[in-house]
């Protein structure tokens, strides 16, 4: 059913969060203690149901995220990670990733995941600067990050993420610099750094008209700025937005970008198995309705079991894209060898036009078989991957 040598990942999505930030278009939402417990039940269901589809391969990464997992009492995860340790059969050097927020995690519950087998962190920072922190809906400061990210160190861990945010409302290149020197001198293995998106339905959409963010200039030279300073510092970049010390890029994001197989279970959670992307549903009520309803047992062909609204059989000519335009993210880029593994055609007879042009431009360059965005490239690269698009 999986490709990779029988390898996938898992993702465990807890929708819960303290207060919605104000450019969030997640599925996350406040709840109550009842509804917290609620839900881990169904989870914790759904994982058991789900693992009868998954006896014959190992889990190579888990993710939990949200919302805000760190959200859940340390009782409520270890309930879930005992269920994916009893139901699974997980790799022994898996990469186990808790996302978690300032304000919501303290010494013992840091200590608890280390008991779990939780062996990676992504901490949301997204800025340094309180007043920032304020505007984006953040419920925590400065302080708390340091507090939450020291605490980690104590409690042993030493892979964890930090989250930063550029072009974000009020903020310049300066703030952006503070924010950059300041993560930089706590030497965290792993930095990402997104520009902000303003997405439709948050309230940074509806207030945008009376809000200051940077232009496109100014938005270019913030990232610029970002890739300068972290390589200086000693993070290799190795996808657009993502940078890491050696030997601690993200295991489980990249196999996003690799197209590696993997499960979500949760609400409104996404799947991609033998070709096919999915999804659970994102209401409450029909997710406790399909959990109950028992989700099968084909071994072959999982997807049966979702809504078929949500399901997306991808034809050759939609995985020849997506392994272009995922595997172009990353700085290695794509192997022309492995694309005419999957596909029984050399990269050249899909391409070949394409890529001429985009060498001749100089947004992709060509070298020992990879074919790899260069500096500009990264700046367009949204122009780049359409043009892979049939």
């Amino acid at each position: 059913m999986i490709r990779k040598n029988n390898l996938f990942g898992l993702y465990i999505h807890i929708p819960f969060c303290v207060q919605k930030c104000r450019y969030c278009d997640f599925l996350s939402f406040p709840a109550g203690e009842d509804e917290k417990a609620d839900y881990v039940t169904l989870l914790c269901e759904e994982l058991e149901k789900r693992s009868t589809c998954f006896s014959d391969h190992s889990i190579a990464t888990v993710y939990v995220g949200g919302g805000t997992p760190s959200c859940l009492s340390a009782e409520q995860m270890n309930r879930i990670f005992e269920k994916v340790k009893a139901c699974y059969r997980l790799q022994e050097e898996a990469e186990v990733t808790v996302e978690v927020n300032p304000g919501t995690v303290e010494g013992e519950k840091l200590l608890a995941y280390r008991d779990m087998g939780v062996n990676r962190l992504s901490i949301g920072l997204q800025s340094t600067h309180d007043s920032l922190l304020k505007t984006l809906g953040r419920i925590h400061t400065l302080e708390d990050f340091l507090h939450t990210y020291h605490g980690a160190r104590k409690a042993g861990f030493d892979n964890i993420s930090v989250d930063l945010m550029s072009a974000l409302p009020g903020q310049n290149k300066e703030m952006l610099r503070t924010t950059l020197e300041q993560v930089i001198a706590l030497q965290p293995e792993h930095i990402s750094c997104y520009s902000l998106i303003v997405e439709e339905g948050t309230p940074f959409y509806r207030m945008r008209d009376q809000m200051c963010f940077p232009d496109e200039e100014e938005d270019r030279e913030m990232y610029e700025m970002t890739g300068r300073m972290l390589t200086e510092a000693g993070y290799r970049r190795y996808e657009i937005s993502n940078y890491a010390k050696e030997g601690k890029t993200s295991v489980h994001n990249s196999s996003y970008w690799k197209r590696v197989p993997y499960l979500g279970v949760g609400l409104g959670a996404s799947s991609f198995i033998e070709e096919h992307r999915f999804s659970n549903p994102s209401s409450m009520p029909e997710y406790r309705q399909m959990v109950a309803a028992g989700l099968g047992k084909d071994h072959l062909q999982i997807w049966k079991m979702a809504d078929p609204d949500t399901v997306t059989a991808l034809s050759k000519e939609d995985c020849m894209e997506e392994f272009m335009f995922l595997g172009l993210r990353m700085m290695e880029g794509v192997s022309e060898a492995e694309f005419m593994d999957c596909f029984g055609e050399s990269v050249d007879r899909v391409y070949g036009a394409v890529l001429s042009e985009l060498v001749r431009d100089k947004l992709l360059v060509r070298e020992d078989g990879r074919i790899f965005l260069t500096g500009y490239g990264i700046d367009v690269s949204n122009y780049v991957f359409e043009k892979f698009l049939f």
